[in-house]
């Protein structure tokens, strides 16, 4: 027995240890990092970075506290950079996060004892360390052990607003010494300077947004109306950054939420209204934005959040990583967005909360080297976040990609799917390593797994050009065919019209099809005969419903993948229903007006003349349903074009076989139009209420036989 109660003891242990263990793998970070899909879906990934540690002013080794810094910023040794504009100073820590010097009271160019006052913004150079001096009005510059070099004081030009306050909050400098500065209180975009403080002009103005009224009252305003009237300034920047190249990142938080939720919505490729922008050095905008959805911080902003913060992103801070990745923050949610030099978003995490890797009021964001540091003002402290192995992976991938070397980088982004496979770039980014290695069809495959329709159109062109050249005689042959083919139908279906116009007698069942494309080529004459000269029929209507509804249903399954790239479908009732009830509707409500209207036409001749209208939606539809398999991305707007040229097509028909079947003028025709429309507007109203009411009668019937049932 005491055998027993010890194995039983032993095994309990066991099971012991082995759900600690469990519980400590299983454990969850603070935040869940995640992507989005084409559709603007979350897609959770493993954690890019993990919080390793936070960094308060006692593990700094500081005195006096950190009060509301301001910006955060490391140099090439590591070095970290904090602008303690609470405390007027700027704080260096030595890689280890420990205290080096404080840059606070120094002695001017004058000899005079200064301070700072209110510093936000960081710059480090290869040998200076230049600080916005905010509530001075100006820019301090020390050398990179901390020493006084001299003071850049507010420019002088007549392009300032003669009441504009020079306010700088954030500066970046290029390898040649010119500052572009961040003023909170200047519109006309990024301040340039020389190293000496010479204005030399503006850079990258944001774009102003006038509504439709006031882009019409401005022409009929006079000069002196112009000038009392309140100004439409532009949408000041709220950081910078110097990336590599010597280009700029530039963030803001001013544009008008609505308008980068239309431009997020859109999925533009236009950085006008972005919140980031990357900037030459003439100011002109040369962001990448190729990812699925343009890099503007939160996507799916109205719905996926669980608690009040709703709206776009309200992005503050920006910084560059390593291989051409770079980061955004958005203060609004306390959040990470990281993204390639594609503009392709690669994680994003954090979240508010007091466990490790929470944030309060996040303010800035650095990299230090594959760590990256984030400035929580509130807490007034740094976060060290550490990048994983599955980060580390994804990184070496995208090096590989920019090294060119194909090979490495398939095989890199291949263990990215094995650890992540709801990460669409790593598809994309195989698919393009293909791409260059000339495996255009083995590169398809990945492209429709990311529903990556513009790079899947790239590799297909090249395989439609080898194709080509291989068959061209054979698709030239086939193209005669067809011409041919079309030739010889123009002159039979002529050749029946004619006979059956000049034979008399009753018209056979063919004759009454072949007059349908009389009809749409003709439709003055072809619907006068269509009523008065019996040239169709309801069976040859009924013919050209069916043909049109399986041509829908054909387009629902049979089109190319570029214009369908999920592989939507939908039954053929679905499509019957979305031919017959429209059809429906339009002949019922014109019988019911032009009865009322005199109207010549009956139920019947309106039910022929619009099913004949029909006939161009299949005419049209199938050829370029076949086409678009074969098509590239250039050609998809063609096969858009020559759809809408198709229900435009049986648009006219309509508006003309209603008027020559009733014998309407032309403007009593438009107003029967018009009427007709409202009409159909109205039986739909009253099938839904009489559907609804009778599902209630239903239900109450059902709840009242019930109720007997239980009572007796």
């Amino acid at each position: 027995m005491k055998k027993i109660t010890k194995i039983l003891c032993i095994a309990f242990a066991f099971i012991m240890i082995a759900s600690c263990a469990t519980v400590a793998v299983s454990a969850s970070s603070a935040y869940q990092t995640y992507t989005y899909s084409m559709d603007g879906y979350a897609l959770y990934s493993p954690d890019a970075y993990t919080a390793a540690m936070t960094v308060d002013s006692t593990y700094m080794g500081l005195d006096v506290p950190i009060e509301t810094p301001g910006d955060l910023i490391t140099d090439d040794q590591g070095n970290v950079y904090i602008a303690d504009t609470g405390n007027n100073r700027i704080v260096c820590l030595d890689r280890y996060y420990k205290l080096k010097f404080i840059i606070s009271d120094f002695v001017n160019e004058h000899g005079v004892s200064d301070n700072l006052t209110a510093p936000q913004g960081l710059y480090i150079s290869s040998d200076r360390i230049w600080v916005c001096d905010t509530g001075a009005n100006r820019i301090v510059v020390f050398d990179r052990d901390g020493e006084f070099l001299n003071v850049i004081d507010e420019p002088e030009s007549s392009l300032f607003e003669n009441d504009s306050v020079y306010r700088p909050v954030a500066i970046a400098v290029d390898d040649y010494n010119r500052l572009f500065v961040v003023s909170s209180t200047t519109y006309q975009g990024i301040i340039v300077m020389t190293e000496e403080g010479e204005f030399t002009g503006f850079i990258g103005a944001q774009a102003v947004t006038l509504s439709a009224w006031e882009i019409i009252m401005r022409r009929f305003r006079t000069e002196e109306q112009q000038e009392q009237q309140e100004a439409n300034v532009s949408t000041e920047f709220n950081n910078i950054a110097m990336g590599d190249g010597g280009f700029i990142y530039v963030t803001t938080s001013s544009i008008e939420e609505d308008t980068v939720a239309g431009a997020i919505t859109g999925k533009s490729k236009d950085g006008t209204y972005m919140p980031v922008k990357l900037l030459n050095t003439n100011g002109d905008e040369i962001m990448r934005r190729n990812g699925f959805w343009p890099p503007a911080g939160e996507i799916d902003y109205s719905t996926r959040e669980t608690d009040d913060i709703t709206g776009v992103s309200t992005i503050i801070d920006v910084a560059e990583g390593e291989e051409g990745t770079w980061s955004i923050i958005d203060e609004k949610r306390q959040r990470i967005y990281t993204y390639d030099q594609n503009g392709n978003l690669l994680f994003a995490f954090g979240d508010t909360g007091t466990m490790l890797g929470d944030l309060s009021s996040i303010e800035a964001i650095t990299y230090q080297g594959d760590t990256m540091l984030i400035l929580d003002k509130t807490n007034d402290n740094i976060t060290v976040f550490e990048r994983t192995e599955y980060g580390n992976i994804l990184m070496e991938a995208i090096a590989a990609e920019n090294d060119q070397d194909f090979t490495t980088a398939i095989n890199m982004w291949t263990e990215v799917l094995k650890r992540n496979s709801n990460f669409d770039a790593a598809y994309v980014g195989i698919g393009q390593a293909m791409y260059r290695n000339g495996e255009y069809e083995e590169s398809l495959q990945y492209y429709e797994a990311a529903y990556d329709t513009e790079n899947w159109s790239k590799s297909y062109q090249e395989i439609r050009k080898e194709w080509m050249s291989s068959y061209f005689l054979i698709l030239l042959a086939i193209i005669v065919v067809i011409i041919v083919a079309i030739i010889f139908f123009n002159k039979f279906i002529k050749k029946v019209n004619t006979k059956a116009a000049t034979s008399g007698g009753k018209r056979t069942f063919g004759q009454e099809l072949a007059y349908g494309f009389y009809v749409i080529f003709h439709p003055f004459d072809g619907y006068w005969d269509l009523k008065h000269e019996k040239r169709g029929s309801v069976r040859a209507s009924i013919v050209f419903i069916i043909i049109t509804i399986l041509a829908f249903f054909y387009q629902s399954m049979g089109q190319g993948y570029l214009l369908n790239p999920e592989g939507y479908f939908s039954s053929i009732w679905s499509q019957a229903l979305g031919v017959l009830v429209p059809l429906f509707l339009f002949v019922l409500s014109n019988w019911c007006l032009t009865t009322l209207f005199e109207g010549e036409g009956s139920f019947k001749d309106i039910f022929v003349a619009s099913s004949y209208s029909l006939l161009p939606l299949p005419i049209m539809i199938i050829p370029l349903t076949i086409y678009s398999n074969f098509a590239i991305s250039t050609e998809v707007s063609i096969i858009s074009f020559l759809s809408t040229v198709a229900f435009i097509w049986l648009g006219i028909l309509i508006f003309f076989g209603t008027q020559v079947t009733h014998d309407y003028t032309l403007g009593r025709n438009v107003l029967t139009i018009l009427g007709t429309a409202v009409a159909m507007v109205f039986i739909m109203f009253i099938a839904i209420l009489f559907s609804t009411l009778v599902g209630k009668m239903v239900s109450l019937v059902t709840n009242i036989v019930t109720e007997i049932q239980y009572r007796i």
